[in-house]
């Protein structure tokens, strides 16, 4: 351990510690120990004095204790010229104490409404966290990247970001070096930020690093099932499980090096573009801690590969860049070049699988004019159709609405491309930058073929690609899809859990819920809302080793609640012998696991003899007094909650909904926005199952935000939740 870096950390944390005990004290002093103090939409409170210590801040007399125990983690004495020491658990100790400090001060300045500072996102909600999920344990988003200070010059700061973008690592971008941000350098380049284009700017000063490393630490309990106070296997879960590294760009400052302590505590190590002493030994990071790199151009892939991440990088021949960093990027009104679909012009997309000999793969065929066309016309708007037509040995027909399912994102990753819908309510908008590189559509094309190959090869092993671009092609070719679009409806809306004898598991959360596994049928989907029965059977076609794996049903032990011998044989093995048994329709007897990546959940209300469903972008109060994210800290981590569950949205329109417990008549309440979002199919599953009045009769939060608000709504309404059998 150099003993330059030592000195630094072990002065950076007194300064730290000063800074946080000055600022509570004068708010102690103006305000009063009782007053509330803490993040927002977050129910950890402090995270990272809640993961490490157990703690609950809720006030300033309770964040008292938290800077006490930094206090306790304070260096003895600053390493001296003459005598060597191993200062290496001083470092560490002065880098927690460091971070235990930052998170006073930045709830402090929440507090003085100092934060989040202009153009930053500030803290980082629980409900980001748990959105991001799917993403994090499929391969889309294989890790992080904080970057703190600013690049010698905009240009190298655009170039180290579009590395990362391109490798699809989300981004924190932040603090300063010489009163300079990389913030302000990308927006100065007009790079577009923001958590769908995986970049987001956390603070312009060092301090504010503390929000992607609270980030980081809410993962331990929001997905690893871990309990608040478990300091040594969360540290080692975010060592383990939580792919991320810093870059610090320029000069490196007393905070900074205290700052990339507690980093490296937590096993993230930091790479460093100026002359710096290195920590080289593995260990405490598990692979080098403090790297120096001076060429800009191998810093990414120097941290990619001292954190070991695992990159899929696709190369795809079109003339922009290619990752899932892009998928959300918007193209602006004032940016489009030309336009497809919505409200503008006809346009689909339609694929089908054809036998083999009929197909020529990497065929790409324009029928009518490419996109040059529109800068003879007084308005940049085309009609589309696009055909992808594939052909495999093990291709279904099942199997089309998938592939066809994934054009959207295929189309999304290509920079400077929008993509919105899919069928025939497709949207494509094509930025001027990307067609003065020369983008055209047939490119669409190739991306198409590309990824369908490099996903679905084993199931896939040709493809051609049709493009239609005159208006009386793009409508002929418009029904023949809506034909097999409703073909396809009616043949999947007729699956049902008995028509199979063979459901899925779904493990890919795995990676951050170790217990987890979630148990996919045709009428219940995962809980992430991303993978239905079809889904993980193509899945299993394309990789029989991977995450999802037939269950044959067997013998059924409780026909009421979907409990099956065979699925519980499999769950006990699979979760670790964790969990002995799951039901497939019950939320109270033997409930499902949840990992934290739940679009919604579904919580017992005992007075209401029902249930509230809540979904994750819902941020009020509940009428059973906790908002989601209280909810979601007690049902995720692969643990069974009975009479809690997570949920996809889609699975509230299933038959088989807590059917156990009565179904859709269990429902009380649930917010307006996932109500109206569920619109017409929720309305028909109420009609089929109940009548047609019962819509109307769940309440939102605009009727009841209290139990007793809601119990009123209820009696008056006559919901017949009321006169159900007993929960409990």
């Amino acid at each position: 351990m150099s003993k330059v870096v030592a000195a630094a950390v072990m002065r950076g944390t007194q300064s730290v510690f000063k800074q946080a005990e000055s600022i509570l004290n004068k708010a102690i002093e103006e305000k009063s120990e009782s007053t509330k103090v803490g993040f927002p939409e977050t129910a950890f409170y402090f995270p990272m004095a809640n993961a490490l210590l157990a703690e609950e801040v809720k006030t300033l007399g309770d964040a008292k204790k938290i800077l006490e125990h930094a206090r306790t983690l304070l260096p003895r004495e600053l390493p001296q010229d003459k005598v060597w020491l191993p200062y290496l658990g001083d470092v560490l100790d002065s880098g927690i104490a460091t971070l235990l400090c930052e998170e006073i001060i930045m709830a402090l300045r929440y507090l003085s409404g100092e934060e989040p500072q202009a153009d930053c996102n500030g803290f980082f909600s629980d409900t980001v966290l748990r959105s991001l999920g799917l993403q994090l344990v499929d391969g889309r988003m294989p890790g992080f990247a904080a970057i703190l200070g600013a690049a010698p010059d905009n240009k190298t700061a655009v170039e180290i970001v579009r590395q990362l973008q391109e490798r699809s690592i989300l981004i924190f971008a932040g603090s300063s070096s010489n009163g300079r941000s990389i913030i302000d350098q990308l927006k100065e380049e007009n790079v577009a930020m923001g958590w769908d284009n995986y970049i987001v700017p956390y603070g312009r000063d060092t301090l504010s690093a503390i929000y992607p490393l609270n980030w980081a630490i809410r993962s331990t309990l929001t997905f690893g099932g871990l309990k608040a106070g478990q300091a040594q296997k969360c540290l080692l879960y975010c060592k383990e499980r939580v792919f991320a590294f810093g870059l610090a760009l320029g000069p490196l400052d007393d905070i900074k090096y205290a700052t990339g302590a507690g980093a490296i505590a937590m096993g993230f190590p930091v790479i460093a573009d100026t002359d710096i002493p290195e920590i080289r030994p593995t260990g405490v990071a598990g692979y080098e801690a403090l790297v120096k790199e001076k060429d800009h151009s191998k810093i990414v892939p120097v941290g990619i590969e001292i954190r070991g991440i695992k990159i899929k990088v696709s190369k795809i021949p079109i003339p922009v860049l290619y990752g899932a960093a892009f998928e959300g990027e918007r193209v602006r009104r004032e940016q489009v070049y030309v336009e497809f679909g919505s409200k503008f012009s006809a346009s689909f997309e339609f694929l089908r699988m054809k036998d083999s000999d009929k197909i020529e793969d990497d065929k790409v065929e324009l029928i009518g004019p490419d996109i040059e066309a529109v800068e003879k016309q007084s308005k940049r708007i085309m009609p589309l159709g696009i055909v992808v037509e594939v052909a495999g040995r093990k291709m279904q027909k099942d199997f089309e609405p998938i592939l066809e399912r994934q054009i959207h994102r295929y189309i999304n990753g290509a920079m400077g491309v929008m993509h919105i819908g899919q069928r025939d309510m497709n949207w494509i908008r094509i930025s001027k930058e990307t067609a003065a590189k020369g983008f055209k559509l047939k490119h669409l094309a190739v991306i198409i073929r590309a990824k369908i190959l490099e996903e679905y090869g084993a199931i896939v092993d040709k493809v051609q690609t049709k493009i239609y671009t005159k208006e009386e092609d793009v409508e002929k070719f418009s029904k023949v899809a809506n034909d097999s679009y409703n073909e396809r409806d009616e043949r999947l809306g007729g699956m049902t859990d008995e028509s199979v004898e063979v459901f899925y598991s779904c493990a890919l959360c795995q990676s951050f819920a170790p217990n987890h596994v979630c148990i996919v049928t045709p009428e219940r989907l995962g809980l992430c809302g991303g993978y239905s029965w079809l889904d993980t059977k193509a899945s299993f076609e394309i990789l029989p080793s991977g995450p999802n794996q037939p269950i044959e049903k067997g013998q059924c032990l409780d026909e009421k609640s979907g409990i099956y011998k065979n699925v519980n044989e499999f769950i006990y093995q699979k979760s670790n012998k964790s969990v002995e048994s799951v039901s497939m329709y019950s939320f109270i007897n033997s409930p499902q696991t949840s990992c934290g990546c739940f679009e919604c959940i579904v919580a017992i209300m005992p007075e209401a003899n029902g249930v509230i469903v809540v979904n994750r972008d819902y941020t009020g109060m509940t009428p059973i007094g906790m908002t989601f994210t209280t909810l979601a800290g007690s049902v995720g981590g692969g643990v069974q909650t009975p009479g809690f569950l997570g949920v996809g949205k889609l699975y509230l329109i299933s038959k088989k909904f807590i059917s156990a417990e009565g179904g859709l008549r269990r429902v009380v309440w649930m917010p307006k926005e996932l109500k109206e979002a569920l619109g017409e199919k929720l309305k028909k599953r109420c009609e089929a199952e109940i009548d047609a009045g019962f819509y109307e009769k769940i309440a939102d939060e605009t009727q009841a935000t209290t139990s007793e608000q809601l119990l009123e709504v209820l009696n008056k309404a006559s919901h017949p939740a009321l006169t159900l059998p007993p929960l409990m």
